[in-house]
């Protein structure tokens, strides 16, 4: 170890050379305890205390204090300064972890434990939205938040945080971080809707991992806002009209319509994402025309936010007209693809393609027109792309990346980091994007 002789503090402890397996102990260090009793028997004789992040050598018991050791505590605690945080996004430097591999800070591999790639994919996503991330980089950002006695839900805040800074430190043990920690208090918070041994959907847990995450953070209904409603909120208005029942003579609909429950109403919503639906997949009569996928572009799934696109929904007994209209765009839009219909015996999944261009995808025709006069940008580029493979109720999800830094796509699937082509992210069953908007210098930065 690096050892300084002047410090008085410390005793110089024969055993640093030794450390190739920490052993920790978060539990005592005396006679009796687990950890003497393991330092005896196995001559592992440098234990790191978890809570306090101190390390001891035993049997004797005395504190280590040795520079050496600082690479350890900072693998468990990564602190990032306000200046780190700024240069995230400018850096396109590889680090090299402690195992020899090398990474981008960010673009790491996430176990799978046994069906977590649901949340694995959702979490890396939100990982790679800047102001999100840097705001849970900076545990000063929420450490003061007053929560109310017995309150589990912070703690997905300060787990997300953790993940946050475990993902993005520039020196990892390894080229790949464990979601454990967070995934466990997913299981706790959410009262075991979402779990780590069977698959959950991305869309479902998207959902409600950020309404969690919004109302830990002290965020209500009520107009309070959050980091996560200002990264990803928006607000639309919802006109609806109610239908008279289909079976109905000509001359009783009609009647019907005169009256005042069946003109149409108008709210004002907010949204966190967008549901895009697929038109119905045909439904194949041979083998050969199997190999036809159906395809749709961005822009007519879009369109049912236009203001002008009706579309029915039917409840159990009553039967509606609604249209939609954009009145704000978030800095970063969220799209969920409805791929999958829950009938009454089994879920169906739609294999259509989207196609969509990556950069440069302009919403403004979905704005009503008085609001179009105030959104100066209303262009996106998309972030992060996460992709449903397979049946509906197992299959398996991956993600496409930006890397902000170099400008390069990465496909991530559990411990698999790959590049990728950005014309290959078109290709695939996209289920959840998030897209970008630009901001006023960034117009001419990014080639199509």
């Amino acid at each position: 170890g690096r050892f300084d002789p002047e410090d008085q503090r410390s005793r110089h402890c024969p055993y640093l050379d030794t450390i190739n397996k920490l052993s920790s102990a978060s539990a005592g260090r005396g006679l009796k305890s687990h950890a003497y009793i393991h330092s005896v028997q196995f001559s592992h004789h440098v234990f790191l205390n978890l809570h306090t992040l101190k390390f001891y050598c035993l049997p004797d018991n005395y504190e280590i204090i040795d520079s050496s050791l600082e690479d350890i505590t900072y693998v468990l605690k990564p602190t990032f300064t306000k200046q780190q945080i700024t240069n995230l996004d400018k850096q396109a430097k590889l680090s090299r972890a402690y195992d020899g591999t090398t990474y981008l800070p960010g673009i790491v591999g996430l176990n799978n434990i046994k069906a977590n790639d649901y949340a694995n994919a959702v979490l890396q996503a939100l990982s790679n939205v800047p102001p999100l991330r840097n705001y849970f980089l900076e545990e000063d950002n929420y450490k003061n938040i007053k929560r109310p006695p017995g309150d589990i839900m912070f703690l997905l805040v300060q787990r997300f945080g953790e993940l946050m800074r475990k993902l993005w430190n520039p020196r990892n043990f390894k080229a790949h971080v464990s979601p454990h920690e967070m995934l466990q208090a997913v299981v706790l918070c959410s009262k075991k809707n979402f779990q780590i041994t069977k698959q959950g959907d991305g869309v479902d847990f998207l959902s409600w991992f950020l309404n969690a995450l919004h109302s830990a953070l002290g965020g209500t209904k009520k107009k309070k806002k959050t980091i996560v409603t200002d990264v990803f909120q928006g607000s639309m208005r919802i006109f609806t009209k109610k239908l008279p029942h289909p079976d109905l003579p000509a001359e009783e609909k009609a009647q019907l319509l005169q009256n005042a429950e069946y003109q149409e109403t108008m709210v004002e919503s907010t949204f966190m994402y967008l549901t895009l639906d697929l038109p119905t997949a045909p439904l194949y009569k041979d083998e050969k025309e199997q190999l036809i996928i159906p395809q749709v572009p961005l822009f007519s799934i879009l369109a049912k936010f236009n203001g002008v696109t009706e579309k029915e929904y039917k409840t159990y007994k009553e039967n509606f007209l609604k249209r939609f209209q954009l009145t704000k765009l978030p800095p970063y839009l969220i799209f969920c693809i409805k791929r999958f219909t829950k009938n009454n015996f089994f879920v169906e999944k739609n294999p259509t393609i989207v196609n969509f261009p990556i950069t440069n995808v302009d919403l403004r025709e979905y704005l009503s027109e008085e609001v179009q006069a105030v959104h100066t940008n209303t262009t996106y580029d998309l972030i992060a792309n996460i992709v449903h493979d397979g049946k509906p109720s197992e299959g398996s999800y991956r993600i496409h990346v930006l890397h902000h830094g170099t400008g390069k796509w990465y496909e991530l699937q559990d411990l698999q980091v790959t590049d990728i082509l950005p014309q290959m992210i078109t290709l695939s069953e996209a289920y959840i994007q998030i897209w970008k908007r630009r901001e006023e210098d960034e117009t001419n930065q990014q080639g199509a």
